[in-house]
């Protein structure tokens, strides 16, 4: 994607459906179908056990999280955590390397 439309630092499915429709010349209304069917397929893979690599972006799995004591930070009571899964996702070297450039060139290195 060219120049992403970016308010303030979030950028919403809005405005990604924006930007994929000028660079597609497909309507708003068909690209926001497209971006819902995207995202449905992931969470439905996601939460079938199933885990998605798209080559050059990243890879989308669950991992499982132990059960633990956790605290409530407003009154400290001890609260019991069961074990549960969480959608993890994990960026390809090319997705690392394009955002340490781009941030390197917006921020400067700190060295």
């Amino acid at each position: 994607m060219s120049n992403l439309l970016i308010h303030g630092f979030t950028m919403t499915k809005a405005d990604i459906v924006d930007e994929i429709a000028k660079s597609t010349g497909l309507t708003k209304i068909e690209t926001k179908a497209v971006v819902d069917g995207v995202f449905s397929s992931i969470i439905n893979a996601i939460s079938g056990g199933r885990r998605i690599e798209l080559r050059g972006f990243g890879v989308f799995k669950h991992k499982s999280r132990k059960p633990r004591m956790a605290r409530n930070p407003r009154t400290g009571e001890l609260v019991p955590l069961e074990k549960r899964y969480v959608p993890v996702f994990k960026p390809s070297p090319d997705f690392l390397g394009k955002v340490n450039t781009a941030m390197k060139a917006k921020y400067g290195d700190d060295k």
